[in-house]
């Protein structure tokens, strides 16, 4: 069992330096964060304030040029590229603001894609990809392409997509980025809702603070460094 005392997710002294010599860009700067299993965590910042490039390291889509990023213990900045895919593959699902769905192929076909790559069998595919769109309430539109749907209803396929494989942590860039703010609260009620009820781990950035207000922890981005770490609404009152 887990230790509750130890963070799912640690960076210490994470900087991340882009180019070399006189054009290299310090993108981070010394970013210590400690995220805990089971938190809703808003991450905000203006545009280059390093909160993407943060995200990037904690999807393992990319790695710090110094530091330590640690998830469950384990040192991920020094695992290889095949081990980064694997933690990825295992424990983390995605959700973006584009949804990222295949234009041609059903909400079951989309959310079955995951399975589809691990190489599982198809009923036990189709089962899962079903279970999940019953989650985000998507059960009856099974059938439905995405030129069928509204965005929020293909915001809650790729939603389902991401943890139809039953992640431990959820990373949403901007998922209500393209919705109507009607839209917008079903959409963090949704994910609200996985974080409580399914014990997922979310971490979310965006620009809104309405919808950064659902979280229970904000992280504030400026200049490449934590600025400061403040509690969300649902935080004060859980």
């Amino acid at each position: 069992m887990a230790d509750p005392d130890v963070p799912l997710i640690r960076l210490r002294g994470v900087t991340k330096t882009y180019g070399e010599g006189a054009t290299a860009f310090q993108a981070l700067k010394g970013v210590d964060v400690d995220i805990q299993a089971g938190d809703f965590v808003a991450v905000m910042g203006p545009s280059g304030s390093g909160k993407s490039t943060t995200m990037n390291i904690l999807g393992c889509l990319d790695v710090p040029s110094g530091g330590e990023f640690l998830f469950k213990g384990i040192h991920v900045e020094s695992l290889g590229r095949d081990q980064r895919a694997l933690l990825r593959r295992k424990y983390l699902g995605f959700v973006f603001q584009g949804f990222n769905l295949l234009a041609r192929t059903s909400a079951l076909e989309n959310v079955e894609l995951p399975l589809l790559y691990r190489g599982d069998a198809k009923q036990a595919r189709r089962d899962a990809a079903m279970a999940a769109l019953d989650k985000v309430g998507l059960k009856k539109w099974w059938d439905h392409t995405p030129a069928e749907l509204s965005g929020g209803q293909q915001q809650r396929v790729a939603i389902a997509r991401a943890i139809v494989t039953h992640p431990d942590v959820l990373l949403a860039d901007e998922p209500t980025g393209n919705l109507d703010s009607e839209r917008s609260v079903e959409i963090m009620e949704l994910l609200t809702d996985l974080n409580r009820n399914s014990n997922i781990t979310v971490l979310m950035v965006t620009h809104e603070p309405e919808m950064a207000a659902f979280a229970r922890t904000i992280i504030h981005f400026k200049d490449g460094l934590v600025e400061r770490i403040e509690q969300g609404l649902a935080g004060a009152h859980a």
